[in-house]
């Protein structure tokens, strides 16, 4: 029986189907106990993690035994995979596994910041009534959705957009107007500063590469069309935060919705106090109940998969 340790959270059926075959330590809290995590991974022959563990420098050397990564989602900037693959450690991401949530959190609040109704809770409640100035919310269908990334999550978001009567235009750096992706789709490949000069509303899905840290930055904020709003659910190091919070205040940018940050647990950021239209969440865009068990039984299977 080989050694599984768990050390970010992940369905308790699927950690029992795991256990069922070998012998499985899950500690969802060891990701922030950097020693014992250390001390645990010595004897782990198969490592479970999430996207708050770093698999690199400290952690990595300690995987003498390790034989296999799982990560509980898709994006792999928190592992160093070529470190991996020289000590003949196998990386196994959960692909397509939350796409749909992913793309649903980006229509969804899409819909709410160009509508910009929804919070007007507090003063409603004690008997204001601010009709007028939430009168010139705007629709969802006719405005323009933006794709920088045209992978999985990027090509069902945009089926969901088209339903809302959306029209989409994408660019990937991987992929020109001859790619499959584009055929019968209905989404038209753009090159980037035509993406970001005619998108209502822009949607990051890109991985944190060097080419694409701080992509947008205040020179492509500003390129984008006034009162768009931009939607990042992809990797924080991919937007100037300050610059966002400075677009947002100005009004050049209508709102934002961003779900990742630069550094995760986000610090205090007195730069977003006070920005309008602005939606920050703790990086679950990808994490709903059904993606939670999609993502853990994927990666439960094809550990034991893996170690057949």
């Amino acid at each position: 029986m080989m050694q599984i340790l768990i050390c970010e959270f992940m369905d308790p059926r699927a950690v029992s189907r795991l256990q069922a075959q070998h012998t499985v330590v899950y500690e969802p809290g060891l990701v922030d106990q950097p020693q014992a995590l250390l001390t645990q991974a010595a004897s782990a022959d198969v490592l479970i993690v999430r996207n708050r563990t770093q698999v690199r420098g400290e952690l990595l050397a300690a995987l003498t035994r390790c034989k296999v990564v799982g990560r509980l989602g898709v994006g792999l900037d928190n592992i160093d995979v070529g470190g991996c693959e020289q000590r003949g450690m196998q990386v196994i991401p959960a692909t397509g596994a939350n796409a749909l949530s992913v793309a649903e959190y980006v229509v969804a609040t899409a819909m709410l910041l160009l509508r910009g109704s929804y919070q007007s809770t507090a003063a409603v409640a004690v008997g204001q009534w601010p009709r007028n100035a939430l009168s010139n919310g705007r629709e969802s269908a006719g405005k323009t959705l933006g794709l920088l990334g045209f992978g999985s999550i990027g090509q069902l978001t945009a089926r969901l957009a088209q339903a809302l009567g959306m029209q989409v235009l994408a660019c990937d750096a991987l992929m020109d107007a001859t790619h499959p992706a584009f055929a019968g789709s209905g989404v038209r490949c753009t090159p980037l500063d035509q993406l970001l000069a005619e998108s209502d509303v822009l949607s990051l899905h890109l991985p944190l590469v060097d080419s694409t840290r701080g992509l947008i930055n205040a020179q492509r904020l500003q390129a984008m069309k006034p009162g768009a709003v931009l939607i990042n659910t992809a990797r924080g190091g991919i937007v100037d935060e300050v610059a966002l919070a400075a677009a947002l205040r100005s009004g050049h940018l209508g709102g934002a919705a961003i779900d990742v940050f630069g550094t995760e647990p986000l610090p205090a950021s007195p730069h977003f106090e006070g920005c309008p239209n602005l939606v920050l969440t703790p990086h679950i865009a990808g994490v709903t109940a059904e993606s939670n068990e999609r993502v853990s039984f994927l990666i439960a299977d094809k550990i034991l998969e893996a170690l057949a």
